[in-house]
């Protein structure tokens, strides 16, 4: 009941935010991600937050909501983040979550902090160069998490790590460049390299180690109802193999594939956010006999800039 309880008051909160969203007046677009970073819908694009040279950008909010399945239950992100100087941007999100309805979901239950930042180190076609894409520098560190083989549920399985908080992070550097020479076509495409000990950004806990990952995301642009634009995209983060905890160096541990996810933004013309709307394919059947069910789940966010 407890769980059915938090879901309802996370889906009003998202219904009260969007019906704010639709009165507040207009300023400038926020295309923020799952960890409130700007970028697609799971990974980091190399520009940052909207500001003037010198000076702090307008705020920016956004709500992401995941269906995780049975398993990994529902996940709730709220997030907020601030452009500085035309070069960086900083935020902070918090994450929350309610149970599936699975034997083992309290696995993957538990809130936890996210603090990011991003610094642009090449503007997007320097000195005029139309060729160049934006280059960044980022990060994306995350605390207090007690997920997988640190739940206090994980304790009946005899973890030794279960109940003891952790942190994990991402370090990571990203190009992306929005190619305008296709007629009413404007294409993004964007590619990254990760160093990383978090497992599915988080919401799977921590890897045993850092691992190198890479990422990408694809994207096109078109003319939507009411002058709004539509973005149709698709998205792959490569994820450390296996969860902390579970791994033996004999017989290995259960495994983690590739996260997909493809997205729809629809950002309308006159209003000053926009709302994505996903289906990601995180993980399944990672050692015979165990299927997290975490596949084709759906997701959607609301950004929004002050």
């Amino acid at each position: 009941m407890k769980s059915c309880s938090f879901k309802r008051a996370a889906i009003h909160l998202a219904f009260i935010i969007g019906s704010l969203l639709l009165i507040l007046a207009p300023t400038a677009k926020a295309q923020l991600n799952w960890e409130g970073q700007t970028g697609a819908f799971a990974t980091p694009f190399a520009y940052v937050a909207s500001s003037e040279s010198g000076n702090i950008g307008h705020p920016e909010i956004a709500f992401h909501y995941l269906n995780g399945g049975s398993v990994v239950g529902n996940d709730y992100q709220l997030s907020f983040t601030i452009g500085l100087f035309k070069m960086t941007e900083f935020g902070f999100t918090r994450s929350l979550s309610s149970a599936g309805s699975s034997p083992i979901t309290g696995l993957f239950q538990g809130g936890y902090d996210t603090f990011h930042g991003k610094l642009n180190v090449i503007p997007e076609n320097f000195h005029g160069a139309k060729w160049v894409p934006a280059i960044s520098v980022g990060f994306a560190s995350r605390f207090e998490l007690e997920r997988v083989a640190r739940a206090p549920i994980a304790a009946t399985l005899e973890s030794p790590l279960a109940g003891r908080s952790a942190s994990n992070a991402d370090f990571y550097v990203v190009a992306t460049k929005t190619i305008t020479q296709v007629k009413n076509l404007p294409i993004v495409l964007s590619a990254g390299y990760k160093r990383t000990n978090a497992s599915i950004m988080g919401v799977a806990g921590n890897a045993p180690d850092y691992a190198n990952t890479a990422f990408g995301a694809a994207a096109f642009v078109v003319k939507g109802p009411a002058k709004s634009s539509l973005i149709f995209g698709a998205e792959a983060v490569q994820e450390p193999h296996h969860f902390e905890g579970l791994t033996s160096s004999t017989v290995g541990g259960p495994t983690v594939p590739t996260t997909l996810v493809y997205f729809v933004r629809v950002v309308p013309s006159k209003l000053s956010f926009n709302v994505d709307l996903g289906v990601g394919q995180f993980v399944g059947g990672v050692t015979p006999g165990i299927d997290l069910k975490a596949r084709n789940q759906v997701a959607m966010g609301i950004s929004y800039r002050f």
